[in-house]
């Protein structure tokens, strides 16, 4: 560890094999708490590099639970968090509505991080249990169209830093491993990132994996669509500028997608939103960020024409129905 540091200090960056053999002496416990601290401020202070990146994910996929869903054609659809503008749960909502249009997720998730309500908070609120066994995450991807993984069921890695990471207080690199590290490594996802260097990071990171991406964020700091403003999004086949009005959508004001100063407001939205009882600025943010969602696994169709096939799955009922399935399969 002394000499990454030392070579970390004199400017120069990790290499992908460095960074995948410190994450596996991390999870071996071969570094004590001032070193990792002292490592990912050094990281931090200069910003991480795509090799870094990519090789901490090496680590943690490789010492992580893998699960094979090889035979399906899923997308994940999560964002970086640690935005702070504490929204309601969008991606989660958005990945009920892509299932119930019948695309298949495979969504990756956690508790909040700057937010009241993470994906798993608001999934534990109904009662859902995470589970690892790969039969049940097979039912519930055949019968509900998406199944949950539960992050620290399966980055074992992530629990070694954690400690570090609470007593810093402050975003590391490793606040940008969760989306890369899906223990099924889906063939699609749409990742949403706060800053467009984030954006800029991620793209070359995917572009480096080799799968299928769309990575998405608002020009004032949501790591999703917000629309309180323009998004841009990146594929590997277009990089496009909208604005809410491009998508038939109106401009919303931050506090039309506030989350709540609880998990049980930001439950309550949640379900408003997959019972049709929302309001329209709540519905539409989730609209928008599931039309991505569907534009990216399937080429297609436009962000543009996927609207109006969310705005059936949720209207016709199939999105809410799709997650009282998957509740039944996973409570």
């Amino acid at each position: 560890m002394k000499q990454y540091l030392i070579q970390l200090i004199e400017g120069e960056p990790l290499s992908r094999e460095q960074a995948h053999d410190i994450l596996l002496g991390i999870t071996r416990q071969a570094y004590n708490d001032c070193q990792i601290a002292a490592l990912l401020m050094a990281i931090q202070s200069r910003g991480v590099t795509v090799d870094e990146l990519l090789g901490l994910r090496d680590g943690l996929i490789e010492t992580g639970l893998h699960i094979d869903l090889d035979g399906y054609n899923t997308l994940d659809i999560v964002g970086t968090g640690g935005d702070g503008k504490n929204t309601f749960n969008i991606s989660t909502c958005a990945a009920f509505v892509i299932a119930g249009a019948g695309y298949k997720v495979s969504k990756h998730g956690n508790g909040a991080s700057t937010s009241v309500s993470g994906a798993s908070t608001v999934l534990e609120a109904h009662g859902a249990k995470f589970s690892a066994d790969p039969d049940v995450l097979r039912r519930s991807l055949d019968e509900a169209g998406i199944c949950y993984f539960h992050a620290p069921l399966f980055a074992y890695g992530m629990k070694f830093v954690g400690p570090v990471r609470r007593a810093l207080g402050v975003p590391t690199c490793f606040n940008l491993l969760g989306p890369l590290v899906n223990p099924c490594q889906p063939r699609n996802s749409l990742h949403g990132t706060a800053t467009q260097a984030q954006q800029r990071l991620y793209v070359r990171a995917h572009q480096r994996i080799g799968d299928n991406y769309g990575v998405v964020t608002s020009y004032d700091g949501y790591d999703e669509i917000s629309l309180t403003s323009g998004f841009k999004l990146v594929t590997p086949h277009f990089e496009k500028v909208f604005t809410p009005k491009d998508l038939g959508l109106n401009y919303v004001e931050p506090k039309d997608i506030y989350g709540g100063e609880t998990p049980q407001d930001a439950s309550r939205i949640f379900d408003a939103v997959l019972s049709g009882t929302a309001t329209e600025e709540q519905r539409n943010v989730v609209l928008a960020n599931a039309a991505c969602g569907i534009s990216v696994i399937d080429r297609n169709l436009s962000v543009e024409e996927s609207i109006a096939i969310c705005r059936e799955s949720l209207d016709s009922g199939r999105a809410l129905a799709s997650f009282k399935r998957f509740l039944a399969i996973n409570s």
